[in-house]
């Protein structure tokens, strides 16, 4: 299933309801995200509205406020999905892989890929006029993904770490997405490579 594909099946389930009902809300937010996907590399999330989707989609605003608040709360849940993919592609170092820098420097590809797959609602998000709820959110899946990754509950590297992708990418996306995916796997791994040896370097002697 392509990323997109994950995206629509996943904004679309939601509530336990009975399987006629499963397939209609599936139907109707895969349509709602579709038309968000596709009017967000028109124009500015902020200038989108409810009927704009609603009418892009082919449902009623009733339909829409049946299954989302706002177009934010549709944001958020359609960029839910996609981060999820995303934060499974972030590297997870084992010092004794035979290519530790080949294996990272390709997931770390996967995640730049990711993003320019879908980087009109990821410019929108992440952009001035952007939403400080779905930036707030990302932010938060992002250091979620980390923490698990390195298996400890180290809140600072995890943060830290979730800082600085959250800001490669939002720079990355804002300027256009000009470096392509590998040469951005190949400047952040070394980045990476250097917090992951600070984080597992043994404690200093005591004094």
């Amino acid at each position: 299933m392509s990323a997109k594909g994950k995206l629509l099946y996943v904004s679309g389930m939601k509530d336990s309801r009975t399987p006629s009902m499963d397939r209609r809300v599936l139907r109707t937010r895969s349509a709602l995200a579709r038309a968000l996907l596709t009017l967000v590399e028109e124009r500015e999330l902020s200038r989108i509205g409810v009927s704009d989707v609603a009418e892009r989609a082919g449902v009623s605003r009733t339909a829409f406020y049946d299954h989302y608040r706002d177009v934010h709360e549709l944001a958020e849940a359609a960029c839910t999905a996609m981060i999820d993919g995303l934060t499974r592609s972030l590297p997870t170092p084992r010092p004794d892989s035979a290519d530790l820098q080949g294996e990272a420097t390709r997931s770390l590809e996967a995640f730049f890929a990711s993003l320019a797959e879908h980087a009109g609602l990821y410019r929108s998000l992440l952009g001035p006029q952007g939403s400080a709820r779905v930036a707030d959110h990302i932010r938060r899946r992002l250091t979620d993904g980390v923490r698990e990754r390195v298996r400890e509950a180290h809140d600072v590297p995890a943060a830290f770490t979730a800082g600085a992708i959250y800001g490669v990418a939002a720079d990355w996306l804002q300027r256009g997405c000009p470096e392509p995916p590998a040469r951005m796997a190949a400047l952040t791994w070394p980045l990476f490579h250097a917090l992951y040896d600070v984080v597992n370097a043994p404690p200093p002697p005591a004094t």
